[in-house]
């Protein structure tokens, strides 16, 4: 996790800042830490009841913690300026505490379930892009539950850390989002991903061989918000289309449900827009669920194939790509040495995910740059990532490395 030059540096003036901060010695703070996520395949199927397999990246969010005597929580940021103070009884979501009110929505559940959370001054330090898609809001909560969790000695399971994390995003932030980013970012595992049905949370973890090729993440630095995107409507659009389907099969529960009887009952819906909607999130579980098996061979050509395939038809039937993600991926596939690319997340900008041939990585950016440049005006970002681990503590690594 702390392997790279630029990674002990930016947390040496994390950890400098927070001393200076939270007066005190060094040997009261406690470090945690949660990644991001990419979903390699399953898309928009998460709140469906369908599968996803999303894996945790090397990259993330690291939490410098110590507690208080006087009942105030303080939350401050490398990445923002402004530093948010309450007392523990007013857990309330604020819109000018801005990031602070993921970590609170996470606190106010733990106050829900019966937990007295003390006061503590907490320094959050991340390298993942804000608003890109890969999951910081998510990485924010979950590194908060962990800390939580530890302070209060509540025991809490991986899953259920992710759940409370899921009910703050849900309920205090006010974003409808599905179960799996907090999964991916509490029970990741390193070189894994996480082949999870989002209607049952059973999941199984799958190996993902890398061996001469890379997972390349590029940012359209178009940033968003998913509060005030087109997020919602999309699952309004499904539970819609669902309806109409549970009058001809009242059986149904969840539009992952319909798996091979899709073309039976696709004329049942009769609006054509939530006809696309229902059509992408059926055969995009069915992709989800054969990635399995297709990772496990290592037959990474066929597992491009099928990401090239979902982002058609997020392009095409689900609509929640855009100019900016679709230069992206049209750029990639341009590329000889890409063997598949597709947008991941939300969607409305944020990033794409890409599997290139380790040999042809710098043609790869250089192309995919040039072009997005051509078509969009200003530059990507792209980050060569890992599969990393989720959610732990890791003070005793953190601090004996910048010791």
């Amino acid at each position: 996790m702390i392997n790279e030059t630029a990674v002990i540096q930016q947390l040496a003036h994390a950890k400098s800042r927070f001393l200076t901060w939270s007066p005190g010695g060094v040997e009261d703070v406690r470090v945690f830490y949660a990644p991001g996520r990419v979903n390699l395949i399953g898309e928009h199927t998460d709140y469906n009841g369908g599968y996803v397999l999303p894996a945790a990246l090397d990259m993330g969010t690291w939490a410098f913690v110590r507690t208080r005597e006087d009942g105030v929580i303080r939350f401050a940021s490398t990445s923002f300026a402004q530093i948010v103070e309450t007392p523990v009884e007013q857990m309330v979501y604020r819109q000018a505490d801005d990031y602070a009110n993921y970590p609170k929505g996470v606190i106010h559940e733990f106050q829900k379930r019966g937990f007295a959370v003390p006061g503590f001054d907490v320094l959050f330090h991340g390298n993942l892009p804000n608003g890109a898609g890969l999951s910081s809001s998510a990485s924010i909560e979950v590194v908060t539950a962990a800390f939580v969790n530890a302070l209060v000695q509540a025991n809490l399971s991986l899953e259920e850390m992710a759940l409370v994390s899921k009910a703050a995003e849900n309920q205090f932030v006010g974003v409808n989002c599905g179960i799996m980013d907090q999964f991916a970012v509490a029970m990741g595992k390193q070189n894994h991903a996480i082949s999870l049905n989002c209607d049952t949370l059973h999941y199984q973890l799958v190996p993902v061989s890398l061996d001469g090729v890379t997972l390349v993440i590029a940012n359209t630095n178009k940033r968003r918000t998913l509060a005030d995107s087109k997020y919602n409507a999309r699952r309004s659009e499904c539970e819609q289309a669902l309806r109409e389907l549970q009058k001809i099969r009242p059986e149904l529960r969840t539009l992952a449900d319909i798996g091979e009887a899709w073309p039976e009952l696709e004329p049942y819906v009769t609006d054509t827009t939530l006809r696309r909607r229902a059509r992408h999130v059926v055969l995009e579980n069915q992709r989800a669920k054969r990635a399995v098996e297709v990772l496990r061979v290592g037959d990474t050509a066929r597992f491009g194939e099928m990401m090239n395939a979902s982002h058609q038809s997020l392009r095409d039937d689900y609509e929640v790509t855009g100019p900016e993600l679709d230069a992206l991926v049209e750029a990639a596939w341009s590329v000889e040495g890409c063997i598949g690319s597709r947008m991941t997340g939300a969607g409305f900008g944020g990033c794409t995910v890409s599997l290139v041939s380790t040999d042809c990585l710098e043609e790869f950016m250089v192309v995919v740059k040039a072009q997005y440049v051509a078509n969009i005006g200003y530059e990507p970002s792209f980050y060569v990532t890992g599969v990393g681990d989720g959610v732990q503590e890791v003070t005793e690594e953190v601090l004996a490395c910048l010791s």
